[in-house]
C-alpha cells in the first residue's frame, strides 16, 4: 500500500512494478492526476547542484526519467536548463564554488558574463548582475504529467490506483503493520509506504512512527500577459528560457507561456499544521493552495521589477501560498521504521528529487539496499534529541530562512543552542571555547585561551571564505599536541554497550576484522552492506566475555545492529550517559601515569587495548586509542563523573604544559596520518579496498555481512581509490568537495581537506581513478573557479612508521 498518488507515490509504484512487484495499491484522498498536495501546485523546476552528492544524483535521475517519459505528445521534462545570476560578490564567489560542485558531481554548467545572461533572459538589466552560472541540462518537470506517465505505466504493470480514498489509521500486530483503514473500507497490507508528502507526520502518527517534516507555505505568483513574452513560447511547452534564479533576494523565475511566474522564500516563515488543512472538496482551491498574502510579496515584486524592468508595466494577476515540507537539515526522510516493520517512509521530497526517491527506496525494498549511498536521507539519522515537534518546527523554519543563503560547510544551525552539552561544558566556556553544532552536540573547535600560543605560529594568509570558523589558534593546538599533550572532548561520538551471550558472535557476523580476542582488546573493524560497501567503522573494545563496547559513528550504526540483534544480544546506546577525554600527545603517559595504581606503560598497557581503572577518584574505561596520531588514551567515564576526570587531568597536566583543543586541530592531525571519515571519505558507495581500510577485512575469519561480494576484490583491483594529495602551494587551501582534474579533465572529487600544520601544507584525499592515484601524480583541484595544483602522496604523511603511537 502507498499512501498518496501525488509525484512521488506515482514514481513509486512505477519503480516496484518495473522490478516485477505486483500486488500495489496507492490511495489517495483527493481525485487522481491532481489530488491537491504540493505536486498539483509545483512549479517543477529541477536544479541538479547541490553541495550534497546524493541530492545530485537523486536530482540526475529524476531528469533522465522525466525527459524519457510523455503523456499525450507533451514531454514531462522541459530542459530549458537553468541560470542562476549574482548581483553581489559573495554571491558571484558562490556561483564559482557551485560551478566546482557541478565538475565534482557530473554536472555540465558554465559561468557566464553579464552581457551573456541577458542574451538568455532579455527582460535582465545587464547592469545590475555581476555574472550567472548556466546548467544546461537543468528544466522544468511536469509533475502532473509525469505523475499521470507513471501511474499508466505501474497500471498496465498491475498496480491500482484508488482515489477518494482518506487514510484514518494504520493497524499493527507483533511490531509489523498489517492493515490501512480508510473512510472506504480497511485494506489489508504487509507493507506501508507513507508518500503523503506533508501530511506524512499525520499518516506517521497513525502508525507510531515520528516524521520529522514541519509543512510550510511558499509564496508562488503569475504576471499578467507580457508584450515582451507574446508569441514566443508554445503554449504546449510553456517555456524557453532557463529557469532564472535570483537567490541574493531569495527568489526564482520561471516562464508560463507569455506569463512569467515568481517564487519567493524571501518573506517570514509561514507554518502549517497539516492536520487543520480542509479536505479537498472543502478547500477553495485545493488543499494545499492557501490564500495569497500581498503583503508578504510586495518587497518581493518590487525586487522583480528592479531585476526584471518590463515587470514594471505589468503587476501580480494571481497567487497563493503552497505548501510543501522542510525538514531539520532539509533533507528528504526516506526508509523503513525499525519498530514498525513494513512501515515505510519517502516523505519531505520535492519534484526535483522524486524519481531518483523513489528508485532508491524501490532499490531498498526489493534488494534490501538501495543502489546509492542515502544515509543523508535515512530517517535514522536523527538523534532523540533532534526528534521533538519544537525542534522540528523550529529548524524546519531555519532551513526554510535559509534555502537560497549561501551556506559555508561549516556552518552551524543558531536554534536551539545549546542543547546537548557534555560534562566539560562549563570547562570549555571557561576557557573561551568557539563552538560549532553537530547532531545537536556544542563542539569546541579552538580555545581562545590558547590565543597566545598562536602568536608563534606563521602561517599564510587565508582568503575570507576558509578563513570562516577557523582560527590560526588552531594550528597552535595541532603543534601542542605534536609537543606536549592536549584533552579532546570525544563525548559527541556514538558510543554502543553490546552485551549478552550471544554478544561476539552477532559482532562477528555484522564486522568484517576479527573481534574474537581476550578481554581487553580494542578492534577497528568495519560495518559492511551486502554488496561489500561501507556502511560504518567502528573500534570494538572486548571489556568481557560477554560485554563490548562499540565506538561507532551515529544513529544509524545503532538502527543496523538493533535491526539484526537475535534475542540473546542487547544493544543499548549509552552516550547521552557517558563521556570521553581523549589524552593526546608526547607526555600524555607523564601526564596520566601519576593519577592511577595500574601499570600505563608500553608493555603493560599496548597500543589498540583497554582497561577497567581508575583515574584519581574517577573510575573509567581506558582504550589505548589516538586519531591524531601520537600517543594517549581514550578515557571514558560516566557522565556524572565527567567534570571531575576532566578537572583531575587538567590539574595534573599543568607541570607539562596541557592544554584543551578543537575539532579543527583534531581534523587536521588525523587528515595528516590518513585516518578516514566515514560519511565524508567513504560511505556505501565503496568497498574497503577502495577507500584503503582492507587491512581491517579478514576474509578468513568466516562469514560476515558483505563477505560474499567482496570475494576476488583486493585493492590492486580496485578501479578507484581514496588518494591522499598535497597542495604544491604552502599557502594554498581547498575545503572538500572540490573537483579534482587529471590531465586537464574532471576525475573526482574531494572528500575531506584541512591544512596540515605539521607537514607545512594543505592535506587533501580525493576519490580519484586508480591510473591518477599513483604517488608523484600531478593534479589539479579547482577552488573557486582557480586550479590550484596538487601532488599524489603516499600515505601516511605523518609518521609512517607509528613510532609515535606505539612507544
Amino acid at each position: 500500500m502507498i499512501v498518496g498518488a501525488g509525484i512521488v507515490g506515482c514514481s513509486l509504484a512505477d519503480e516496484l512494478t518495473t522490478r516485477g512487484w505486483r500486488d500495489i495499491t496507492v490511495l489517495e484522498q483527493g481525485p487522481l492526476l491532481a489530488p491537491g498536495g504540493s505536486t498539483s501546485h509545483a512549479p517543477g523546476l529541477v536544479f541538479q547542484t547541490s553541495p550534497s552528492k546524493a541530492l545530485t544524483d537523486l536530482a540526475r535521475y529524476t531528469v533522465e526519467k522525466f525527459s524519457s517519459l510523455e503523456v499525450d505528445g507533451l514531454p514531462c521534462f522541459n530542459p530549458v536548463g537553468g541560470l542562476e545570476i549574482a548581483t553581489s560578490e559573495e554571491r558571484w564567489a558562490d556561483l564559482h564554488r557551485k560551478a566546482g560542485l557541478a565538475a565534482s558531481w557530473g554536472v555540465r554548467a558554465e559561468l557566464l558574463g553579464p552581457a551573456r545572461c541577458a542574451e538568455m533572459w532579455p527582460m535582465l538589466d545587464p547592469e545590475r548582475i555581476l555574472g550567472g552560472l548556466h546548467t544546461p541540462d537543468d528544466g522544468l518537470a511536469r509533475a502532473l504529467l509525469a505523475s499521470r506517465a507513471q501511474m499508466e505505466r505501474a497500471t498496465a504493470h498491475g498496480a491500482r490506483f484508488l482515489d477518494r480514498h482518506t487514510v484514518t489509521a494504520i493497524e499493527r500486530e507483533g511490531g509489523r503493520v498489517t492493515a490501512v483503514v480508510t473512510d472506504r473500507g480497511t485494506f489489508p497490507a504487509d507493507i506501508v509506504v507513507s508518500a503523503a508528502g506533508f501530511w506524512g507526520p499525520l499518516i506517521g502518527d497513525m502508525a507510531g512512527v515520528p516524521v520529522p517534516l514541519q509543512p510550510l507555505a511558499h509564496q508562488y505568483a503569475k504576471t499578467g500577459p507580457l508584450p515582451e513574452l507574446a508569441g514566443v513560447n508554445d503554449p504546449r511547452t510553456e517555456a524557453s528560457k532557463p529557469i532564472l534564479r535570483f537567490q541574493d533576494r531569495d527568489l526564482y523565475y520561471r516562464e508560463h507561456t507569455d506569463r512569467i511566474g515568481i517564487g519567493s522564500y524571501a518573506h517570514r516563515p509561514l507554518p502549517v499544521d497539516p492536520a487543520r488543512l480542509p479536505a479537498y472538496d472543502d478547500a477553495p482551491v485545493m488543499p494545499s493552495s492557501l490564500p495569497f498574502t500581498p503583503e508578504d510579496f510586495a518587497p518581493s515584486w518590487e525586487e522583480s521589477v528592479q531585476l526584471l524592468p518590463a515587470l514594471g508595466a505589468s503587476r501580480v494577476e494571481e497567487g497563493f501560498n503552497g505548501v510543501f515540507s522542510f525538514t531539520p537539515d532539509g533533507m528528504p526522510v526516506i526508509g523503513e521504521s525499525r519498530e514498525v516493520r513494513g512501515f515505510w517512509l519517502a516523505e519531505a521530497v520535492w519534484v526535483t528529487h522524486s524519481a531518483g526517491v523513489a528508485r532508491a527506496v524501490a532499490e531498498w525494498m526489493t534488494d534490501g539496499r538501495p543502489g546509492m549511498d542515502v544515509h543523508e536521507c535515512d530517517l535514522y539519522r536523527f538523534e532523540d534529541a533532534q526528534r521533538s515537534p519544537a525542534y522540528v518546527t523550529e529548524r524546519g523554519q531555519q532551513n526554510f530562512v535559509e534555502v537560497y543563503d549561501v551556506i559555508h560547510p561549516l556552518q552551524p544551525m543558531e536554534q536551539p543552542r545549546p542543547l546537548r552539552v557534555s560534562p566539560f561544558h562549563v570547562r570549555q566556556r571557561e576557557l573561551g571555547g568557539s563552538f560549532l553544532e553537530a547532531a545537536g552536540w556544542e563542539r569546541p573547535h579552538w580555545y581562545e585561551a590558547n590565543a597566545p600560543l598562536a602568536e608563534s605560529v606563521e602561517l599564510p594568509p587565508r582568503d575570507a571564505w576558509s578563513a570562516r570558523y577557523w582560527s590560526p589558534i588552531a594550528a597552535a593546538e595541532a603543534r601542542a599536541t605534536r609537543e606536549r599533550v592536549a584533552l579532546y572532548d570525544m563525548t559527541p561520538l556514538k558510543r554502543l554497550a553490546v552485551t549478552g551471550p550471544g554478544a561476539l558472535d552477532f559482532l562477528q557476523r555484522m564486522t568484517t576484522n576479527q573481534l574474537a580476542k581476550k578481554p581487553g582488546a580494542v578492534t577497528y573493524t568495519l560495518l559492511l552492506d551486502e554488496a561489500g560497501g561501507i556502511r560504518s567503522d567502528l573500534t570494538v573494545a572486548r571489556l568481557s566475555e560477554r560485554h563490548f563496547q562499540v565506538g561507532a559513528n551515529g544513529g544509524l550504526d545503532l538502527d543496523w545492529l538493533l535491526r539484526h540483534a537475535p534475542d540473546d544480544v542487547h544493544i543499548a546506546d549509552i552516550t547521552p550517559g557517558t563521556c570521553c577525554v581523549g589524552v593526546w600527545g608526547p607526555l600524555a603517559r607523564e601526564l596520566v601515569r601519576p593519577l592511577t595504581r595500574d601499570d600505563f606503560s608500553h608493555e603493560a598497557f599496548g597500543y589498540f587495548k583497554a582497561r577497567q581503572t581508575h583515574i584519581g577518584h574517577v573510575p573509567v574505561t581506558a582504550m589505548r586509542l589516538s586519531y591524531v596520531g601520537e600517543l594517549g588514551w581514550e578515557l571514558y567515564t560516566t557522565a556524572d563523573m565527567g567534570l571531575r576526570l576532566w578537572d583531575t587531568l587538567w590539574e595534573a597536566g599543568q607541570r607539562h604544559g596541557v592544554i584543551a583543543a578543537g575539532r579543527s586541530a583534531f581534523n587536521s592531525l588525523r587528515l595528516e596520518k590518513g585516518y578516514r571519515a566515514w560519511g565524508h571519505d567513504m560511505t556505501t558507495e565503496h568497498d574497503p579496498y577502495e577507500a584503503g581500510v582492507g587491512f581491517a577485512v579478514r576474509m578468513n575469519k568466516g562469514d560476515f555481512i558483505g563477505r560474499a561480494a567482496l570475494e576476488g576484490r583486493s585493492e590492486e583491483t580496485a578501479a578507484r581509490r581514496l588518494t591522499c594529495l598535497t597542495l604544491d602551494d604552502p599557502a594554498a587551501v581547498v575545503m572538500g568537495k572540490e573537483p579534482v582534474y587529471a590531465d586537464g579533465v574532471p576525475a573526482g572529487y574531494v572528500t575531506s581537506a584541512s591544512y596540515g600544520y605539521t607537514i607545512g601544507r594543505t592535506v587533501a584525499y580525493a576519490w580519484l581513478p586508480a591510473a591518477a592515484a599513483v604517488p608523484g601524480t600531478a593534479v589539479h583541484i579547482e577552488y573557486f573557479g582557480e586550479k590550484v595544483p596538487a601532488t599524489v602522496a603516499a600515505e601516511p604523511l605523518f609518521d609512517p612508521r607509528m613510532e609515535r603511537i606505539r612507544r
